[in-house]
């Protein structure tokens, strides 16, 4: 059973900008980083398509998703924080004036 191969991303870069370059054919570069050329011609396909989010402004989908469920995540906790409080003083108060709360 044969391992697969893992390479960077900055491995892929380096050899997706070598490729771009068109010094060497895809061949010969295949050849001198010991990948294939089908792998190759894959990530250069791949690095073209995501090539435009260097230049996006402004933030994207995921990072507006991410934003937005941290914003939940702190109401949700400042909310607890809030009913918890709410919870102890009335077990203070209702021991105060001696009555018995039984736990659920």
């Amino acid at each position: 059973m044969n391992k697969r191969n893992t390479y960077t991303p900055e491995f892929k870069t380096r050899v997706v900008l070598e490729i771009l370059k068109e010094e060497m054919t895809l061949s010969q570069i295949a050849q001198k980083y010991e990948v294939h050329q089908n792998m190759l011609t894959k990530w250069k396909q791949e690095f073209l398509e995501h090539a435009q989010g260097a230049f996006k402004r402004g933030k994207t989908e995921a990072e507006k998703e991410l934003r937005a469920e941290k914003d939940r995540s702190q109401e949700l906790e400042k909310l607890v924080g809030q009913l918890t409080y709410e919870v102890d003083w009335l077990k203070k108060k209702s021991a105060q004036f001696g009555i018995k709360i039984r736990k659920a």
